[in-house]
């Protein structure tokens, strides 16, 4: 229980402490979904307080389950500051193993299942890697938990009790580049639940029943979550004047330009071997850092070609990361069907200005 304890402990103080960091929240904004499942570890149950034909007895019995599964979906919402909300809803399942009495230990047969819904609080963090995203955060809600068909020693359940519970989540996200809202994640949770339940036994001569409290799932789980408008890279702060002062001229910055194919943001073979040089002249030059800027042409609406040329600049963004570049040397944005680079009407398909350019700096 003490360790059980100390994790629940960290998971629900960090969410609070992210705000004294130096860290910004990789922003969430809006609302999104999420889906995961996977390996659930369910502690002993103690039952307690039997009584038969109405005289209590002496001694407890512990309910051992094996390892089993569980599923979550969730529906949420991200306030572009590190904080997000979801409803969650929940299935859990594991099988019964056997029960012991003292020393004690007969077989069990059925299955014990547990679902409900949590309101969840959760903060990502900003680690400064753009394809690692740790998140924290607990949870509220309530857990019906069933025995169907459990038997052990010719006695049965098939009963359903519900009961408050709590949880604890800490986990990891992996923005994937080509589908942009979209995250793979790995996380663990702990879940409580904490109300005093009365079960009825079947199949016995007289009336018996028992009670239990407190009931604890450990799982690791993986899943997929999807944001519907997740926020394009900020513009660059304009940078501040410069005293005048006699000085040589600056050496221009050095540019490459990727092109795409029209409405595509996948990379072309040409398209990887000019970042692969980019990528190699960034280590021989004395470069600090590299602006990634995508840009599109003017057919297509305005709204959806910003979120294209944000698409192109992840791709080739993420493709300088594969060649050796470091991530924190890497500076992205999406600008759209602005600042064309051949000037053309309203929905105009122009090659050159479908494009992703890396400027040294």
């Amino acid at each position: 229980m003490q360790f059980r304890a100390a994790i629940l402990a960290a998971t629900m103080l960090a969410a609070p402490l992210a705000l004294a960091g130096r860290a910004v929240a990789q922003p969430v904004a809006g609302p999104y979904v999420s889906l995961d499942g996977g390996f659930d570890l369910k502690s002993a149950v103690t039952q307690k307080n039997f009584n038969v034909g109405g005289v209590n007895q002496l001694g407890d019995s512990k309910a051992v389950f094996k390892n089993g599964f569980d599923g979550t979906a969730a529906i949420g919402y991200g306030f572009n500051d590190g904080w997000r909300v979801e409803l969650e809803g929940d299935y859990i399942r594991n099988g019964a193993d056997k029960l012991k009495t003292g020393n004690t230990a007969v077989a069990a047969s059925g299955h014990e299942s547990q679902y409900g819904g949590f309101v969840n609080g959760i903060y990502d963090f900003d680690i400064g890697l753009p394809w690692l995203y740790p998140y924290a955060g607990a949870g509220v809600g309530w857990q019906e938990a069933r025995y169907n068909n459990f038997n052990a020693g010719g006695t049965t359940i098939n009963q359903s009790r519900g009961s408050f519970a709590y949880q604890g989540i800490v986990g990891l996200s992996f923005p994937i580049a080509p589908v942009m809202g979209l995250s793979a994640t790995l996380e663990y949770r702990f879940i409580g639940l904490t109300n005093e339940r009365r079960y009825d036994v079947g199949n016995t001569a007289l009336p018996t029943s028992f009670r239990q409290q407190g009931e604890y799932n450990n799982q690791i789980n993986v899943g997929l979550r999807y944001e519907f408008s997740p926020p394009a890279p900020p513009a660059p702060a304009p940078m501040p004047a410069a005293a005048p002062q006699a000085a040589p001229a600056p050496t221009p910055a050095k540019t490459y330009l990727v092109f795409f194919d029209w409405d595509k943001y996948n990379l072309t073979p040409s398209a990887t071997q000019i970042i692969a040089q980019a990528a190699a002249d960034s280590k021989t030059q004395n470069v600090t850092m590299l602006e990634v800027n995508g840009y599109t042409d003017t057919s297509g609406a305005a709204d959806y070609n910003m979120g294209l040329s944000v698409k192109r600049a992840k791709a080739v963004a993420a493709q300088l990361v594969a060649d050796g570049v470091p991530a924190n040397e890497i500076e992205m944005h999406g600008y759209g069907e602005t600042h064309l680079l051949v000037p053309t009407g309203a929905d105009v398909r122009e090659p050159q200005n479908r494009r992703v350019e890396i400027i040294f700096h």
